[in-house]
């Protein structure tokens, strides 16, 4: 399978995540809710690890992985926590879409950090997200 199908099905994955979060967070602290889903996820994710039989790999991992690997953990925690929270607080319909929004902040990422080039597609593209959030958002 190649990058595009991967991604695809991430697509449809978080779209049931919203979905599923949504029904789940109801009536309970959102924070403790982010803290099962995360548990949920690193048993599976291990689990995949150790089916695949990559978990020795794990140590030759170089400082600057383990750094940003790191890092990468911490923005997710932060991301799931206030995308839960949003989830407890709003209408699925209309998280969703501002969520999507790290599209945008991923173009603009990617070229000041990886010197991925910001070409008038990805300025049309990100502009497109952002509108088409906004018109989702609005009542």
């Amino acid at each position: 399978m190649n990058w595009l199908l991967w991604s695809l099905l991430s697509a449809l994955f978080a779209g049931a995540t919203a979905i599923l979060a949504k029904i789940g967070v109801k009536g309970v602290d959102s924070n403790l809710a982010t803290a099962v889903r995360t548990a949920v996820v690193l048993v599976f994710a291990w689990g995949v690890v150790f089916a695949t039989g990559h978990a020795g790999s794990v140590s030759g991992f170089s400082r600057r992985t383990w750094l940003f690997l790191v890092l990468s953990g911490i923005a997710t925690g932060l991301s799931w926590l206030c995308y839960f929270r949003a989830l407890q607080l709003g209408e699925a319909s209309r998280v969703a879409p501002i969520d999507k929004l790290s599209v945008v902040f991923v173009l603009v990422f990617a070229a000041l950090f990886l010197g991925e080039a910001l070409t008038w597609k990805t300025g049309l593209g990100g502009a497109l997200i952002v509108a088409g959030a906004v018109v989702l958002t609005l009542k």
